[in-house]
C-alpha cells in the first residue's frame, strides 16, 4: 500500500467515484492485513456472479423460515384457541423482525458479513463460538427430524405397537425397496447430496421457490376439505380462547413455544443472502416480504387445519391425514397432502444445510482460507454431515421431545436472546433507549418462556414414562 493512494495533493485533480474504487479495489489486494477479517466473516466470492435477485432471496429465505414447524401449528391452536395462537404467530413474526433488524444493523456498523461476524464483534472470539455451536445443534437436529419425517411418511413408522403404512407401501405393498432404509439412502444420494453440492445459497432459489409452492398446495387442499366439510354441517369453528381449567393447562400453555420459536428462525440465513444480493440495501425489504408471506401460510395452516380437525388435531397434523376424511377422494387426497410436504422437505433440506455447514467450518477452521475454495475441506464436511443426519434419521426412533428441547434452547438463543444481546452490549453506541427497551424486554420474554417450556416438556416426558409402572 502507497501513500498516494490515500493521500492526495492540494492541487491535484479530484478522481472520479469509478476511478477511486478502482484505487480502493486495488489496495485492498496488496493489504494481507484485511484477509482474516474476511475470511472469518464470509465464505462467499461474488467473482462470475452478477448477484441475486430480490425474488430469489425471497423464496430462499421463506423456505428458511418454513419447514417442518408448519405441521406443529394447527396443533397449537388447539392449545392456544384460534384467537391467542393468531396473535401470538403475528407477536413472534414482529418479534422476528426486530431481531434481524439488529443483526443487520449491527453488521453494518461493525463490517462483519455474518452471524458469527457479528456476536465476534460484540463479545469476542467466545461469543462467535457460542453462536456457531448453537447454529450447529439447532440445525442438524432439524434435518434429522427432516428425515424422519420423510422415512415415516415415504416408508411408514411402528409406534405404540401400531404401523402406519407409508405411501410406497400402500400403493405397492410392502417391499425391500420400499423400505426405510432404502428409501433413505435413494434420497440422500438422489436429492440431499446433490443439492448439498451447491457453493451459493442463490443456486438453491429454483428449489426454494417450488418448496414455497408445495406449501401453498397443502394449505389449498387443507383449506378447500375443512371449508366442504363446514359446508356439510361435519364441523364447527372452533374455540376462540385457550381452554384453562387448572394449573396444569396452564403450563400446557407453554408447551407451544419451542414450535412458534423454531417456525420463524431464520437467522443464520440472512447474512448468506445478503452477501448474494445484487442490491444489498434491500436485505430488510427481503426479511419483512419472506415474514409477511410465511406469517399468512401459518395463519391459514393452522385455521383451517383446527378447523377441519378440531381437539382431534395431532401434535402433526400430519398424522390427522392417514384416515377417511369423510369426503370424496379421501384416500387421494391424503396421498397428495403427504407427498407434497415430503418433497416440501426435501428441498428445505440444503436451505438448513448451508448454513450448518459454512457454521461448523467456522468453528472448526477460523483461520482457513473460504469454504467455497478449498474443495478437500468443502467435500469433505458436505459428506460428514450429511452421514449423521442419515445416520440420526435411521437410528432414533423419534426426536421430537429432544427437537423440542432444541426449539426451546439453541433456537430460542439464536432468534432472540443473541440479537438482544448485541444491542445490550452495543459496542459501536449505536441503539436507542427504545431498541434497548425491547431488547431487555425480549431477552426477559425469551428466558422466561424457554424455562417454563422445558419445565413443562420435562413434566409431560416423565410423565408419560412414568405411567406404565404405574398401572
Amino acid at each position: 500500500m502507497t501513500i498516494r493512494a490515500h493521500k492526495k495533493s492540494k492541487n491535484s485533480p479530484r478522481k472520479p467515484k469509478k476511478e477511486a474504487v478502482s484505487v480502493s479495489i486495488n489496495d485492498e489486494k496488496e493489504t494481507p492485513l484485511l484477509m482474516p477479517k474476511k475470511i472469518e466473516s464470509s465464505s462467499f466470492s461474488h467473482q462470475d456472479f452478477n448477484g441475486a435477485s430480490f425474488t430469489g432471496a425471497v423464496f430462499n429465505l421463506s423456505t428458511t423460515i418454513i419447514g417442518a414447524g408448519i405441521m406443529a401449528l394447527p396443533a397449537t391452536m388447539k392449545v392456544l384457541g384460534l384467537g391467542l395462537g393468531i396473535a401470538l404467530i403475528v407477536f413472534v413474526a414482529v418479534l422476528t423482525e426486530f431481531s434481524v433488524g439488529l443483526l443487520l444493523r449491527f453488521s453494518k456498523a461493525g463490517g462483519s458479513a455474518s452471524y458469527a461476524g457479528v456476536m465476534g464483534d460484540a463479545f469476542g472470539d467466545v461469543g462467535r463460538r457460542i453462536l456457531q455451536v448453537c447454529v450447529v445443534i439447532n440445525n442438524i437436529g432439524v434435518l434429522i427430524v427432516y428425515m424422519i419425517i420423510i422415512g415415516d411418511v415415504l416408508s411408514g413408522s411402528s409406534s405404540s405397537g401400531v404401523h402406519h403404512a407409508g405411501i410406497l407401501e400402500g400403493w405397492f405393498g410392502e417391499h425391500w425397496w420400499n423400505g426405510r432404509f432404502f428409501v433413505l439412502v435413494v434420497t440422500t444420494l438422489g436429492v440431499f447430496t446433490p443439492l448439498a453440492c451447491f457453493k451459493r445459497i442463490d443456486s438453491l432459489r429454483h428449489t426454494s421457490a417450488l418448496a414455497v409452492f408445495l406449501a401453498f398446495v397443502f394449505l389449498l387442499i387443507t383449506a378447500t376439505i375443512a371449508v366442504v366439510k363446514w359446508l356439510q354441517g361435519t364441523t364447527t369453528i372452533p374455540r376462540f380462547l385457550p381452554d384453562v381449567t387448572d394449573i396444569n393447562s396452564v403450563w400446557a400453555l407453554f408447551t407451544v413455544v419451542p414450535v412458534l420459536v423454531t417456525a420463524y428462525v431464520c437467522h443464520f440465513n440472512v447474512h448468506s443472502i445478503e452477501n448474494e444480493l445484487e442490491d444489498r440495501s434491500r436485505i430488510n425489504s427481503v426479511v419483512r416480504t419472506s415474514l409477511a408471506l410465511c406469517s399468512i401460510i401459518y395463519i391459514m395452516t393452522s385455521f383451517f387445519g383446527f378447523l377441519l380437525f378440531g381437539d382431534s388435531t395431532l401434535d402433526d397434523v400430519l398424522s390427522n391425514f392417514d384416515s377417511d376424511l369423510g369426503i370424496p377422494f379421501s384416500s387421494q387426497l391424503n396421498d397428495i397432502v403427504r407427498v407434497s410436504y415430503a418433497l416440501h422437505l426435501m428441498l428445505v433440506f440444503p436451505v438448513i444445510f448451508y448454513p450448518l455447514r459454512l457454521n461448523l467450518d467456522g468453528f472448526l477452521f477460523p483461520s482457513s482460507i473460504p469454504l467455497v475454495t478449498d474443495n478437500i475441506r468443502f467435500s469433505l464436511l458436505t459428506a460428514g454431515l450429511i452421514a449423521v443426519a442419515f445416520l440420526g434419521a435411521n437410528f432414533i426412533p423419534s426426536i421430537w421431545d429432544a427437537f423440542q428441547f432444541t426449539g426451546a434452547t439453541t433456537a430460542v438463543c439464536i432468534g432472540f436472546i443473541f440479537p438482544a444481546a448485541i444491542a445490550l452490549r452495543d459496542a459501536h453506541g449505536i441503539t436507542s433507549w427504545k431498541d434497548k427497551t425491547l431488547a431487555v424486554f425480549m431477552v426477559g420474554l425469551a428466558v422466561f418462556a424457554s424455562l417454563v417450556a422445558i419445565y413443562s416438556d420435562a413434566y409431560a416426558i416423565f410423565k408419560k414414562n412414568a405411567s406404565p409402572s404405574r398401572e
